[in-house]
């Protein structure tokens, strides 16, 4: 079964219409990698917070030998990856909902097409 929406001489995109961009696919395509790239980059601030405060805990449990050196790196991390993980928290926050937009407004432009069923070489629809 194929589906067809376009008329004899009728255009994808009306340039007067902001609404129907040919670009929304792209725009939804790079809103979803910059939120699966905010995605790793919570995953890594989550590993450097977690890293850090085994750092820490193990440096006053007396697990390994104290060194302030240890403890700066330790707490560099932890505060480190609170913040990646943060920063990066409310920008995929931001970017779900400009795709959640964008996804509307994608299906909005393609309940506007007058799509009709056109048989195939058989006859079937």
């Amino acid at each position: 079964m194929r589906i067809s929406g376009f008329r004899a001489g009728a255009a994808w995109h009306d340039p007067s219409d902001s609404e129907c961009a040919p670009g929304a696919v792209a725009q939804i395509d790079e809103l979803a990698d910059r939120i699966e790239s905010c995605r790793k980059f919570i995953l890594v601030g989550k590993i450097a917070v977690i890293g850090g405060s085994v750092g820490l805990i193990a440096t006053l449990v007396g697990a390994i030998e104290f060194n302030p050196s240890v403890l700066a790196v330790a707490g560099a991390a932890v505060l480190g990856g609170i913040v990646v993980a943060g920063s990066n928290r409310s920008t995929a926050q931001a970017a779900t909902q400009e795709l959640a937009a964008a996804e509307a407004k994608r299906t909005a432009f393609i309940g506007q097409i007058n799509l009709r069923v056109v048989p195939d070489r058989d006859g079937r629809q």
